[in-house]
C-alpha cells in the first residue's frame, strides 16, 4: 500500500517517486544558498551555530517532513471513503500508508543529513539519539494525523484550518531562530507546537553534540501520552458513525 501511495503521488512524472526526494532537498537548499551564502546571515552568540543557513536546515527538514505526513495523513481517510464504504477495513490502515509514504521520503535525507553535520563538526558521540528522535516523530505524525483524520471525516473544514495552522506553525517554533532571541516569558508558548520540543532536540544533537535535556523527553512524552488519549478517545466515539460521515 505504502509503495502504491508514493507511484501513484507522482504517476505520469518523468521522475517519479524520485520527486518525493527532490522537493524536500532543493527547498532546503534555498534555505541554505538564501540565508547562507546569499544574504551571509549569522546567528548571535546564544545559537548552538553562527551559520543561519546552517542552523535553519537542522530544524526545517522534520518541520517538513512533520507537515507534509500530517497534512496527507489527515486527508487519508477522506480519499479512502469509497473503501472504506464497501469494506471492513480500519481506517487505521490508510493513515498509515500516508504517512509512511511521506517517511519514507523525508527519513534518508535527514539520516544523511545527520551524517554530513556529525561530519562538519565532529559531534559523533551523541549520534545515537537519532532514531530514538525518529521513532518518536514518527509516532507524533501518526496520531496526531489519524486525530485530524478523524475531524476532516467528520467536518471538511479541518483542512482549511490545518492549512492555516501548519502555515503559521513553522514561526511557532525555534526552526526561524533560535529559543534565546524569543522572549523568555513567552517561549512557553513555542511548545503549543508538538514539533517544538523535537526540533529543539534534533538541534542540540546535530549542532552541539550534546543528548537532548530532560524537559525535552519530558514534554516529548506528554504530547505523546497525551495526544495518544485524544485519538483513543475519538476512534469510540466516532466508530459508529464514520461510514455515515464519509
Amino acid at each position: 500500500m505504502v509503495q502504491r501511495e508514493m507511484q501513484s503521488r507522482y504517476a505520469g512524472s518523468t521522475l517519479g517517486a524520485l520527486w518525493a526526494y527532490i522537493q524536500p532537498l532543493l527547498t532546503v537548499a534555498v534555505y541554505f544558498l538564501v540565508f547562507d551564502v546569499v544574504f551571509a546571515m549569522r546567528l548571535g552568540s546564544d545559537a548552538p551555530v553562527q551559520r543561519m543557513g546552517t542552523y535553519l536546515v537542522v530544524g526545517a527538514l522534520p518541520w517538513l517532513a512533520f507537515s507534509d505526513g500530517v497534512s496527507r495523513g489527515a486527508a487519508s481517510i477522506i480519499e479512502a471513503a469509497n473503501v472504506l464504504q464497501k469494506n471492513a477495513l480500519s481506517p487505521t490502515l490508510f493513515v498509515l500508508r500516508s504517512i509512511l509514504a511521506s517517511w519514507l521520503a523525508f527519513m534518508p535525507i535527514m539520516v544523511v543529513m545527520a551524517a554530513l553535520y556529525v561530519f562538519l563538526t565532529g559531534h559523533w558521540q551523541t549520534l545515537w539519539v537519532l532514531p530514538v528522535l525518529l521513532v518518536i516523530q514518527l509516532g507524533l505524525m501518526y496520531v496526531s494525523a489519524h486525530i485530524l483524520a478523524l475531524f476532516t471525516a467528520a467536518t471538511r473544514d479541518t483542512t482549511q484550518i490545518l492549512g492555516f495552522a501548519l502555515g503559521i506553525g513553522i514561526y511557532l517554533s525555534p526552526v526561524l531562530f533560535p529559543l534565546s532571541l524569543f522572549p523568555v516569558q513567552w517561549q512557553w508558548v513555542l511548545f503549543i507546537n508538538p514539533m517544538s520540543s523535537l526540533v529543539l532536540a534534533y538541534q542540540q544533537v546535530m549542532l552541539e553534540g550534546l543528548v537532548p535535556s530532560g524537559y525535552l523527553w519530558c514534554i516529548m512524552a506528554v504530547w505523546l501520552i497525551a495526544l495518544t488519549l485524544v485519538l483513543n478517545a475519538l476512534k469510540a466515539n466516532s466508530h459508529d458513525e464514520l461510514v455515515d460521515w464519509l
